[in-house]
């Protein structure tokens, strides 16, 4: 049979109805949305948006309300099995810092099913960081090459992270991006990823969601970003003339007035000024201060 329900692959990660209370608060308001495997997605949000506490009910490591499905399982009733083939950093410094770095690679050898301890010597290879370290000796760099090369030498099918380069200075946030997609990355894994440096993760990006105040005001894939969205430098005497079109973001920058455009065509706008995509960082800004894009 051909039936389309036989072809179709299930999301590694779905939610539906994702809500959590802390107290009387309710800090998510009801998320709805898949990940489908093989992609590389950026969560987005400023600090309290609730990017984290999603992060910990896909994880299992909080309750909530609605459904959640990771890898076909509730993660919360099924975390044990499910950490199999889901790895997770959520900062750099959660490693235990008593032990020497061999020290570790044993003992993951002998609780995670799915760990390659060959692997992760091999991904150490090159690097400053030495078996017989104690890993509270290393620095925050190391740790981050080391906390990468255990994660790439799990076989897991996702792989979360959380601010996984904060207070790393570029160059080995660039470094730590570009191993994951060169030595990790492939169709079968998929990875979400939260940061406050997005601008550095754009270009690795397949997809993209914003977070603010519980609520999801975009999900979209990046391709699509770039037909819906446009940023136009306006020219002082066409001011008027591109506000009148309505756009969701006005700044103004050394003199020079910058909008952001919701689904207005490029060839309106051209008249107007120089015609772009905005950032990833620029079309956040826009869209804190709106409501959800449509």
């Amino acid at each position: 049979m051909n039936d389309l329900a036989q072809t179709t692959v299930a999301p590694i990660v779905s939610a539906r109805g994702l809500k959590k209370h802390f107290g009387r608060s309710e800090i998510l308001h009801g998320l709805d949305f898949d990940i489908p495997a093989g992609r590389i997605y950026g969560l987005v949000g400023h600090n309290g948006a609730g990017k984290t506490t999603t992060l910990n009910a896909l994880l299992g490591l909080t309750s909530y309300e609605g459904t959640v499905r990771v890898l076909g399982e509730d993660p919360y009733q099924k975390r044990a099995s499910l950490m199999k083939n889901v790895a997770f950093i959520s900062d750099v410094a959660s490693l235990p810092r008593f032990l020497r770095v061999r020290e570790l690679f044993a003992l993951l050898t002998n609780i995670h099913p799915n760990f390659d301890q060959a692997k992760a010597r091999g991904f150490l290879e090159g690097t400053d960081v030495k078996m017989d370290a104690r890993i509270k000796n290393l620095s925050k760099g190391m740790i981050a090459q080391l906390h990468l090369a255990v994660v790439m030498a799990i076989d897991a099918k996702l792989l979360v992270l959380d601010e996984p380069t904060l207070g790393l200075d570029i160059t080995y946030r660039k470094r730590f991006y570009r191993r994951l997609l060169e030595d990790y990355m492939t169709e079968e894994r998929t990875l979400l990823i939260t940061t406050h440096q997005v601008d550095e993760i754009e270009f690795m990006l397949s997809d993209i969601m914003f977070i603010r105040d519980g609520e999801l005001i975009l999900h979209m894939q990046m391709e699509t970003v770039s037909s819906k969205f446009s940023q136009v430098l306006v020219r002082p005497d066409q001011v008027a003339a591109a506000t009148a079109l309505g756009p969701i973001y006005s700044e103004t920058r050394f003199g020079q007035t910058a909008m952001v455009f919701d689904g207005v065509d490029r060839d309106r706008l051209a008249p107007f000024g120089e015609v772009t995509t905005p950032t990833l960082s620029d079309l956040f800004v826009a869209l804190m201060q709106r409501g959800p894009a449509k």
